[in-house]
């Protein structure tokens, strides 16, 4: 735990939307969340909630050091290890005693509701030699691929980041997925995976694991991605009249593939955008890919969110619905991530964790939600550094 001296004051961010004190009580289902699994995610939180603010404009909001110090130092003392599963009324207690709940308003301050969509951590087969069926590559990252900030030139543009490569003396875009394949300079290849469907959806997802041949079970981090705008491959297939809309999931994008071998390649090229990845191992297997904070997922307490209303490290009681139903799904969650689409006040990307399961889970959801920020008592309304 660093002494709160080396936490340095930095420049508050402006936050867009709205907070509202709130009693405990005022969380739906909130007696009824089973916090014993909790505990973990909040000793791994702490750690991140204890980083120096760099004060760039160019990274996303994060909660405030300062005004976590003192619930993170309870943390510590509490003298709980990290692995233990404490009594959930234990563990509920020691919440409500140092945290205060807010609820999240729009900008107008009006009740912000707003979608709540899934993802996942795909797992694949593949190997680190290609042959036989391991055909597919998944890449590191090129070393001629470049990241521009434009916000250190023109701070207007704070956050906003463009990719590309040098020709000659200008940066000009980098390839699209369709050039990368076919050229004759390719990225370096971690692994080559078995299904071609299943690797562009690990893409999709930005992170996964991979087990090879020998059993050995490696993930697949996200590391950087060529900066062309995404495409959606179910997308290209309805407009080709292969198959409507409404029906293209992986497991039917699958069966045609296998119908049509020839035409793979195409299809992926469809979609511009490509992800590269670095490889590494996995210490604790209840423990997902790092989100934008830097802190590995836990399945099923973990969320996305849009920092511009929530900061990155917050803790936050979600109420939604399970997917595709409208039986209440209400939980404490660490908001650990970010994404593109993640945009506006309590829009939501829940993690539902790791493998097929919790695929199926993530790709049916698509539900309403609302959520409230936990904050540290003695800080005030939640903000941003």
């Amino acid at each position: 735990m660093p002494d709160l001296s080396v936490l340095r004051e930095t420049q508050v961010r402006p936050l867009s939307g709205r907070f509202q004190s709130v009693t405990w009580a005022a969380l739906p289902g909130w007696a009824d969340d089973d916090l014993a699994s909790v505990w973990k995610g909040l000793v791994n939180n702490c750690k991140g909630l204890m980083r120096p603010v760099s004060g760039s404009l160019a990274l996303p909001a994060r909660a405030a050091p300062r005004a976590w110090h003192g619930v993170c130092l309870q943390v510590q003392q509490a003298g709980v290890p990290e692995t233990a599963q404490p009594d959930t009324q234990w563990v509920r207690e020691f919440i409500q005693t140092h945290l205060q709940p807010w609820r999240l308003l729009d900008g107008s301050g009006q009740l912000a509701r707003n979608t709540v969509t899934g993802y996942y951590e795909p797992m694949i087969r593949a190997s680190r030699a290609r042959g036989g069926e391991y055909q597919w590559p998944l890449y590191a990252a090129p070393d001629d691929l470049l990241t521009i900030d434009l916000g250190a030139v023109y701070p207007e543009l704070a956050g906003k980041r463009v990719r590309g490569k040098l020709e000659g003396k200008r940066v000009v875009p980098y390839d699209t997925r369709a050039q990368i394949v076919s050229g004759a300079r390719q990225p370096p290849v971690i692994v080559w995976a078995q299904d071609p469907v299943e690797a562009f959806f690990l893409q999709i997802q930005g992170s996964g694991r991979a087990v090879l041949p020998n059993g050995e079970t490696i993930r697949l981090a996200y590391a950087d991605h060529n900066g062309r705008p995404y495409a959606s491959i179910g997308r290209w297939l309805a407009d080709k009249g292969e198959m409507p809309l409404a029906q293209t999931s992986m497991q039917n994008i699958k069966a045609w593939a296998q119908r049509n071998p020839a035409r793979i390649q195409e299809m992926l090229n469809a979609n511009p955008a490509m992800v590269f990845f670095r490889e590494e191992a996995i210490p604790d297997v209840e423990l997902g890919p790092k989100g934008a904070y830097g802190i590995p997922l836990i399945g099923g307490r973990a969320v996305a969110i849009d920092p511009a209303f929530v900061p990155l490290g917050s803790l936050v009681y979600l109420s939604t619905t399970l997917p595709a139903s409208q039986q209440p799904l209400r939980r404490l969650m660490f908001a650990q991530d970010t994404g593109a689409a993640i945009k506006g006040a309590a829009r939501t990307d829940f993690y539902w964790g790791t493998g097929e399961a919790a695929g199926n889970q993530a790709g049916r959801m698509k539900q309403t939600g609302e959520m409230w920020v936990l904050w540290p008592k003695q800080a005030g309304a939640p903000s941003a550094r």
